[in-house]
């Protein structure tokens, strides 16, 4: 599992500005970026793929919003392991 910056994110997503990723943030749509260090954070690649792959597939903005909550759990799941 790679951690992309937001540059990398946007281009696999097909976004032009760092807004559009934080607005699908605040709508639900798109998972919360996790630090990375001091003063930088990035998503993980699986997320931003999943994310993409129910957008081609036609998802609805619902459905969308339920992906993200799977993913955020996922994650939780994943700390509690380490």
């Amino acid at each position: 599992m790679a951690i992309w910056r937001i540059d990398t994110c946007k281009a696999e997503a097909g976004y032009r500005s760092n807004a559009s990723i934080y607005n699908l943030i605040r709508a639900g749509l798109w998972t919360k970026p996790v630090p990375i260090g001091q003063r930088s954070v990035g998503w993980p690649d699986d997320e931003v793929r999943a994310l993409c792959a129910a957008r081609i597939a036609g998802k609805t903005d619902d459905e969308i919003r339920e992906l993200v909550k799977r993913l955020h759990s996922k994650r939780a799941e994943l700390l509690q392991a380490v």
